[in-house]
């Protein structure tokens, strides 16, 4: 299967976010993070129809963010996507309060939105702990529909965004799963040191069987030759 990395456009957006539910909802602490995002479910096609609506009015006014697709070059098939941001540096005595500030989740209330607060909110901490004011690129999400998993989409989508930070001279940071730290790592990404940046997901929280720490991962740019 040859894979193709292209820019995800408007019509896009079903297929992208079938493989982005399809990849999470499959990965046991995926799925623990959309039921923790989405609790009253996130497949059925009422819900769907919503999210599409909501993802089109959200690329029409996104400052910063970029979601890309990767397809089989030979039937055009999207099978995954990747969704990042990339910061430009704040100038010197301004302020970014909404980079790393967890912004709430407006169809979330009461108990559903303190518990997606604590395990969503240190994620924002640790970005701005780490990043402050720089330029830099944030990898939301890579993810490759199960079917299709274990052929290169993954890499092939992180090494289009490699390619972007290299050509911007722009580090990469983003928050592994467990599972996924080993691809990161073959990709040229080390974690941070717990001294640097920490976040650890309570069992209590979760709902696990115990606790989560968070790798924390950065690829720093190669030098221009």
């Amino acid at each position: 299967m040859v894979f193709a990395v292209l820019p995800a456009l408007i019509p896009d957006i079903g297929p992208v976010y079938d493989a982005y539910f399809a990849a999470f909802g499959a990965d046991h602490d995926g799925r623990v993070l959309l039921d923790i995002i989405f609790p009253d479910g996130f497949e059925s096609a009422e819900f769907r129809k919503a999210h599409t609506a909501g993802t089109l009015a959200y690329w029409h006014q996104a400052p910063t963010q970029y979601t890309i697709k990767c397809v089989d070059s030979r039937t055009a098939e999207v099978v995954g996507m990747a969704l990042f941001d990339v910061y430009p540096p704040i100038p010197e005595g301004e302020s970014d309060d909404v980079r790393h500030k967890f912004p709430g989740i407006p169809w979330l209330q009461g108990e559903r939105l303190e518990k997606a607060h604590k395990v969503l909110s240190p994620l924002y901490e640790a970005r701005g702990k780490v990043w402050g004011n720089k330029a830099y690129i944030y990898v939301h999400a890579v993810a490759v529909d199960p079917k299709f998993q274990g052929r290169g989409a993954g890499a092939a989508l992180t090494q289009h965004i490699i390619d972007l930070g290299n050509r911007g001279q722009l580090p990469i940071y983003l928050e592994s799963s467990p599972k996924s730290e080993g691809l990161y790592k073959k990709l040229g990404f080390e974690r941070l040191s717990k001294e640097t940046a920490s976040v650890v997901h309570k069992k209590g929280v979760l709902g696990s069987e115990a606790d989560v720490e968070v790798p924390l991962m950065v690829k720093s740019p190669s030098p221009i030759s």
